[in-house]
């Protein structure tokens, strides 16, 4: 039993962090599904990111509570995020490790 727990916990992390990721990426999710209207209105992906964040939180929180192990599927700054809870624009902009960070560019030269 403890064995599909970890699995179905898994499948749902996965399936959380893919939903926050192709909100961040303004890619098509269950959301524009159920609100088609809302793609009319210039907030709908602050709802749209709002909401997937949400999800990745309660996932996180639940598999927290069955003490199943949910950091190896986050890069360290990713972890720190979901740690503060909090969706801010750092969230927003950072999410991705890219080349083009400040540090990178600092470092250049």
């Amino acid at each position: 039993m403890e064995i599909m727990t970890n699995d179905f916990m898994n499948q749902k992390l996965v399936a959380a962090k893919t939903h926050f990721e192709r909100a961040l990426d303004c890619k098509h999710t269950e959301f524009d599904d159920l609100y088609p209207y809302m793609i009319e209105h210039p907030q709908f992906f602050w709802y749209k990111r709002y909401v997937a964040w949400s999800e990745l939180l309660t996932i996180v929180n639940l598999a927290e509570e069955l003490g199943l192990e949910w950091r190896e599927q986050f890069l360290d700054h990713q972890k720190d995020y979901i740690a503060k809870r909090v969706m801010s624009s750092r969230v927003l902009d950072e999410w991705y490790e890219t080349n083009d960070s400040k540090e990178h560019v600092d470092n250049i030269g």
